[in-house]
Parts: structure tokens; C-alpha cells; sequence
């Protein structure tokens, strides 16, 4: 078969049209491909469909829109026995599909060792990082352990988040102070950090720097005044870089190392702390309390050689997205009024925790992120991270061997329908790359299927300005290698992956996919 009707020189041609206009590789809006005025393939009932991004907070809408039942967000055409396969759990919310690669579960994490031991510990977070501070925390555990108590407050809802940059963070206070006293360990996430420094805008960034600086206040004080030991600390970092090299605002995570503090109200001294990583928190929470480490966690206290006494009761905060920045005017933190902040950071213990990269089980030099951060913090140790794993496995073979991947495509058989691929057309991002369906579509060749469609989604950041053309004639080389596979539409990650709740926006994607609704070529 030619590479023409492989489908990737069709579309590389409408995305020149595209480029024509205006849009770049980030922002396509969505076209797909007609024959005889009718498109093809489209998603439909009884076909088995899997999404090759691997990552999170960007599939969360689309995967909701082909999934959840009483979708109600925007209309949408609901489809029927659709094998739907996500390749890593992005969301707990998500927990019953069929996950390619599940997270594999911590043996002993932190909150397991405590429960064994007899401890009672309360878990709170708002909901954009609820999941983070129980399922994450507690190593892939859907349930909470006995002694286990867990709150979940919940985000504004109808508002985009930087209009209220103090998001929940009043009444998650409230209902940890209300928790001391109560638990022998409390742990708890301040949101703002990571779910405003994902946005663009600045003055919500510098914003939220004092609301979390106020309320670190608040909340301190009544711990100490309980006679809890306060240990704060984040998971990556993110709101103190306010701009990129290029001067524009920047949202993404970065590799900078984070703080991590630890006052005891119980003895003025300084704390001799070490550096180390996030995986050296929870042997350190062992540590204050009294409870032996497992030998399962490879971590070490952070204040090793410290004589804590006992009973210690103990509060972990964890600042999500609060890296230490370069103390300029591009560091939200700095900026910032953020008294209390500031004085913890000139009167108290501190130092410094990895967490990104090799650290937390993620590629070398790639950033944190709040998954690898809150595994990682709970478990003691260094957590392999998806994307390592899933590159592991295309490396070793065992990709090919996946039985949640080979149950899609004998669903798609048994049927006598399609199995299409969500393809993220990139070597190199952290949310995906072509090789994941590239592979997929040799098992499906291997296997007998016939029909396998490509969906491809244009990355447009780690990918060069205006290389999708480029790109999709290398696919469409490869596919006439495997000898099966057509790509029949195509849409830039800006319409598809979103973060902001945009339905509208991803909606467009969905219906291209589904109803073949978009710019036609052919």
C-alpha cells in the first residue's frame, strides 16, 4: 500500500493548509479525512479504542467525555460496548477501566506502618488534590487503612481557579486544626502552589503565594500549641518560576529542588537536617514517632541522631508545587508577601529535598510532578514512575505482551469492529510517544485485526514549530512497514489534552473523532 493511503501525507498536506492560516502545531483545529464525502474511521459502538498518553492532568476531560456515565459537563453522543483502554491511572476517578499499566502498589507505605502500629492518622486535601493525599500517599491503596480518616474539601467549582487563587485552602485549614489534637498523624496539601501556577496569570500566581504563607501561619501555630512536630515540604515545584526564557508567563513544572522544614515545639535547638529526597520524608516521620522502619523502605530520616522522646505526635504539610526559586522578580515566592514564610525560612531547620528526575523514579532531568511527588513522600523511597516503566517495557518486550492491550484488540475481533488509537504524534513528551501506538498497531497486525485506525494528536512543545508534516510521513513509512494502520484525523494538543475544564474546546476534538465533525480533506 502506498504511503498516500496510509493517510499521513493527506493530513500532512491540511495541516500545511492549516499553517496557512494562522495556526501552529499546539492549536490545529480538528480535520479529518473523507472518501466519498463520508469519513473514516470513526469511533464507534462495539469498537475497542486506546488512549496513548500516559500522563494526567491534560486527558482527564477527553477520557470523561468517551467514559463516564451521566456525562453532563457538555452534550455529547454517548458510545455503547466501547472497549475504552487508558494506558495509566491519571485519576482515581478512573480506577475501574481498563488500565494498560496499573499502578503497581507500594509494599508497607508510611500510612500502613502507622495503622499497624497502632496510629491513628487523618488525611485532607481539596479535591483537586485529594487523590494525592490517599490513593498517591498511601501507594496505590484505594482504601483508607484502619486508624485512617480521610476529608476531602471541595475546589470552587464554576469559576476558573485564578479568579480565586485562595481556592480552598481557608476551609482545609480549618478542618486540619480542627483534626490536632485528635490523630497521632495528620498530612495535608496546599493546593495552591501547582493548581495556580499551572495558569497564566501572574497576579493570581503572587496571590496565592500569601494565602499560602498566611495560612502555613495559622495552621502551625495550632499545631505547636498541640505539641505536634511540623514538618513542611512540597512535591515539585512550579509557582516560583513565574517566566520562561522568552519572557511569557509560565505554568509548567520545574526540576528546582524543595524546602523541607521541621520545628519541635518541644526543644527551641536547632535541628541538624540533612539534604536528601522526598522518599527520606516518611522514614523521617518514623523517626519523630517512634516506630520502627520497614525494611521495605529504602529512605533515611532526614534528622537522623535527633532524640525526639515519646509519643510524638507529628503534622506533615505539603506545600504542592512550592519549589525553592532563584530570589528574583521571577520567583513568585519571592515576590510575594509572605511574611511567615519568610521568617520560617530565617528561623527554622531546614533543607533541601530532590524531587524530580532519577529521584522520584521519573527520566533523567525531567520535572516532578505531583503523582511521583506524593508516591514517593508516602512510600519511604524512590517510586518508579510511568513513564520509566512504560519505556522499560517497550524496551524489553513486555509492552507487546499486555493483556489489557491484547483484550482491546480481541474485543475489536470478536465484534468485527475497529481499534483505534489516540496517538500523541512526539518522540519525547512526558505525556506520551508514537512508539506506544506504533507497537500497539504490530500487536493488532500479529493478532489479525484488520481495521485499525490512528487519531493523531499534535503535540507542538516538544516537538519543533511546524514538524508535524515531517512527522506523519516518517508514521505513515512505518505503518506501510507494519502494513496496517490508516490516520484519519488529526487536532493540536490545545484543543484535545486540556487542563482548565475547557469541555467546550475538548468537545471539538471528541466530536471529530466520533461524529466527524472538523475541516475535511481527502
Amino acid at each position: 500500500m502506498s504511503d498516500l493511503k496510509r493517510g499521513g501525507a493527506q493530513l500532512a498536506e491540511a495541516v500545511k493548509r492549516a499553517y496557512e492560516l494562522g495556526q501552529d502545531d499546539y492549536h490545529l483545529e480538528p480535520m479529518l479525512l473523507v472518501e466519498d464525502g463520508k469519513p473514516v474511521g470513526k469511533i464507534s459502538d462495539g469498537d475497542a479504542a486506546i488512549f496513548c498518553c500516559r500522563r494526567g492532568e491534560r486527558e482527564i476531560e477527553l477520557t470523561e467525555m468517551f467514559t463516564e456515565e451521566g456525562f453532563d459537563k457538555v452534550e455529547r453522543r454517548k458510545l455503547n460496548d466501547l472497549d475504552f483502554v487508558i494506558m495509566t491511572m491519571y485519576h482515581d476517578k478512573f480506577k475501574d477501566l481498563p488500565i494498560a499499566f496499573a499502578p503497581a502498589k507500594v509494599v508497607k507505605p508510611l500510612a500502613q506502618v502507622l495503622s499497624e502500629a497502632g496510629k491513628s492518622q487523618f488525611h485532607c486535601a481539596e479535591s483537586e488534590k485529594f487523590a494525592h493525599v490517599t490513593f498517591f500517599f498511601n501507594g496505590g491503596e484505594n482504601n483508607a487503612f484502619p486508624g485512617e480518616d480521610d476529608v476531602c474539601i471541595p475546589s470552587p467549582k464554576g469559576i476558573d481557579f485564578d479568579q480565586q487563587p485562595e481556592l480552598s485552602l481557608p476551609k482545609v485549614a480549618d478542618t486540619v486544626m480542627d483534626a490536632l489534637g485528635k490523630y497521632d498523624f495528620v498530612v495535608t496539601n496546599f493546593a495552591n502552589g501547582d493548581v495556580i501556577g499551572h495558569t497564566q496569570n501572574t497576579a493570581a500566581k503572587i496571590q496565592a503565594c500569601g494565602h499560602v504563607s498566611h495560612y502555613l501561619d495559622v495552621v502551625v501555630h495550632d499545631a505547636l500549641n498541640k505539641g505536634y512536630v511540623v514538618a513542611i515540604t512540597a512535591d515539585h515545584g512550579n509557582i516560583e518560576k513565574l517566566y520562561t526564557a522568552a519572557g511569557k508567563p509560565d505554568g509548567a513544572h520545574t526540576t528546582n529542588l524543595v524546602p523541607f522544614i521541621m520545628i519541635d515545639p518541644a526543644d527551641k535547638s536547632p535541628i541538624a537536617l540533612r539534604d536528601g529526597s522526598l522518599g527520606d520524608v516518611a522514614p523521617t516521620v518514623l523517626d519523630v514517632m517512634g516506630i520502627p522502619q520497614p525494611a521495605e523502605m529504602s529512605g533515611r530520616s532526614l534528622a537522623e541522631g535527633k532524640n525526639w522522646g515519646k509519643d510524638r505526635k507529628m503534622l506533615l504539610i505539603i506545600c504542592d508545587g512550592w519549589g525553592l526559586g532563584t530570589g528574583d522578580e521571577n520567583d513568585a515566592i519571592h515576590v510575594a508577601d509572605t511574611p511567615y514564610w519568610d521568617s520560617l525560612l530565617a528561623e527554622q531547620s531546614w533543607s533541601k529535598l530532590h524531587a524530580s528526575g532519577e529521584f522520584v523514579g521519573l527520566g533523567a532531568g525531567k520535572a516532578g510532578n505531583s503523582e511521583a511527588g506524593h508516591s514517593n513522600l508516602g512510600a519511604g523511597r524512590c517510586v518508579m514512575q510511568d513513564d520509566v516503566r512504560l519505556d522499560a517495557a517497550v524496551k524489553d518486550g513486555s509492552f507487546k505482551k499486555n493483556p489489557i492491550f491484547l483484550e482491546a484488540i480481541e474485543h475489536a475481533k470478536r465484534n468485527g469492529t475497529a481499534l483505534h488509537l489516540l496517538a500523541y504524534l512526539t518522540y519525547k513528551s512526558s505525556h506520551g510517544c508514537i512508539d506506544y501506538p506504533l507497537n500497539i498497531c504490530e500487536m493488532a497486525k500479529e493478532a489479525g485485526l484488520e481495521k485499525v485506525y490512528f487519531h493523531i494528536i499534535f503535540d507542538g512543545r516538544s516537538t519543533e514549530p511546524g514538524s508535524a508534516p515531517t512527522l506523519l510521513a516518517e508514521l505513515d513509512a512505518k505503518l506501510d512497514a507494519i502494513g496496517l494502520g490508516r490516520i484519519v484525523d488529526g487536532v493540536g494538543r490545545g484543543v484535545a489534552l486540556d487542563r482548565d475544564k475547557n469541555y467546550d474546546k475538548v468537545k471539538r476534538a471528541y466530536d471529530a473523532m466520533v461524529d466527524g465533525v472538523g475541516t475535511q480533506y481527502e
